[in-house]
């Protein structure tokens, strides 16, 4: 067996981004072929590396910082939209227009700095689904991840039924997640008018400004955008401009349910926090600690709820982080790897990490370090493609569209660099 051939039968896998085959819909259901792409991007957006910043936002500042979740939310419903507009309209991915319209170098550079930050977000996630496992059974930290590799693994093997499979299996955990914070909002009791009140109304100071730039700092991570100029050529059926017209309107339907789920969520974490660990003077610092003190406090039902969310939130975030993996290196390198073998690879750093017992925050605070810093390589290309009328044609962004993008990415990138600035001076 020759090496290519070797390749082909282990290593290269299909086209990650075929289309779903579907007939689509007439009349008002016609929606609901299109929905999906976006659950997927939004659970970038409650991923464990989320739940310690909400925590902490909760636990030590009551409600006061829902206000920032609001904002970011925002940010995220537009840059994810002009992510997929550039999919649909280009029919390419993110990756494959800075390969398309950059030189070699510089395509070479965006996928390097494209690619740590999804190993980075990857082990994140993994680290967060193995945390569910042990919290969830007892059972130590490696048997944990190993056990969560299977898992993935298996959620990955839905793929070979067909990839609407996956999208249902990811749909399913994000209800989860909805559903276990539903209780534990209803068993924590809140405040429903301050919760009104610091939703709309922005307030900070001195002391929340730090966590406050954790949260929207981790409003658009990288991996997040490459997914959806990706996935959302799933349901890129035709090519007309009809379609696309309409692919474009349902994109934006689906982004806005999806990330609004996502915003719920976050939101969630935030009161549970607020009404149960800052109502009681207690600090937690922790997932861990989280989910210790829940017990005493609200019973077995609310702890048990927040591990199986925990546990639903490193599995999916682990599968969609192989994804957007996956779509990165198709794109920038024109190579085709399994998503099994892909999982397989970037699996072997968390078991590691692991193995010999690296701090789990220290491994998160790194993540956030190289993620930081790939952000306005994804950001501003993204922008850039999408204001060109010679790559967008008439789908080319509104000049008001422009400068909301422009102030989103401004706010986020220029965050994100002083949070760089605050872990590296030893004040975060």
């Amino acid at each position: 067996m020759t090496a290519k051939e070797l390749y082909e039968k282990i290593i290269s896998g299909p086209d990650v981004l075929t289309p779903v085959p579907q007939k689509v819909p007439e009349g008002r259901y016609r929606i609901f072929a299109f929905m999906g792409p976006a659950f997927l991007v939004s659970v970038g957006y409650m991923d464990p590396g989320n739940w310690g910043t909400d925590i902490a936002a909760g636990s030590d500042f009551g409600y006061k910082l829902l206000w920032v979740l609001f904002l970011s939310n925002l940010m995220a419903i537009l840059l994810q939209t002009l992510a997929a507009k550039l999919g649909i309209v280009t029919g390419l991915t993110l990756a494959e227009n800075c390969r398309k319209h950059y030189s070699r170098p510089m395509a070479l550079f965006l996928w390097f700095t494209a690619e740590a930050a999804c190993m980075a977000t990857d082990l994140a996630e993994f680290l967060g689904a193995a945390l569910g496992f042990y919290i969830l059974f007892n059972i130590p930290m490696f048997p944990a991840a190993l056990l969560t590799g299977v898992a993935v693994f298996l959620i990955l093997a839905l793929e070979r039924l067909g990839y609407r499979k996956v999208e249902y299996a990811i749909l399913g955990m994000v209800a989860t997640i909805g559903v276990c914070y539903v209780i534990e909002v209803w068993l924590s009791r809140p405040d429903w008018g301050q919760i009104a009140y610091h939703t709309f109304v922005p307030q900070i100071d001195g002391k929340s400004i730090y966590v406050a730039i954790g949260m929207i700092g981790a409003t658009v991570m990288p991996h997040n955008v490459f997914l959806h100029s990706g996935v959302i050529q799933t349901r890129l059926w035709a090519k007309d401009h009809a379609f696309k017209k309409d692919l474009f309107r349902f994109s934006f339907l689906d982004a806005l349910f999806a990330l609004n789920g996502a915003w719920f969520i976050n939101s969630a974490m935030v009161i549970m926090s607020a009404a149960v660990f800052f109502a009681n003077g207690i600090p937690v610092q922790s997932i861990e600690e989280a989910h210790q003190t829940l017990t005493p406090l609200l019973g077995g039902l609310s702890s048990m709820a927040f591990a199986i969310a925990l546990l639903c939130s490193g599995l999916s975030s682990s599968v969609t982080g192989t994804l957007a993996g996956q779509i990165v290196i198709q794109g920038f390198l024109k190579i085709k790897i399994s998503l099994w073998m892909r999982r397989l690879i970037t699996m072997i750093p968390a078991l590691i990490v692991i193995y010999i017992g690296v701090n789990s925050i220290k491994v998160l605070v790194l993540s956030q370090v190289v993620l930081s810093f790939q952000l306005p390589f994804t950001i501003i290309p993204l922008i850039l493609f999408t204001r060109k009328k010679e790559i967008m044609g008439e789908y080319v962004n509104r000049w008001w569209v422009n400068i909301l993008a422009y102030v989103s990415a401004t706010i986020i990138i220029g965050l994100n660099i002083y949070l760089l600035y605050q872990i590296f001076t030893g004040d975060f």
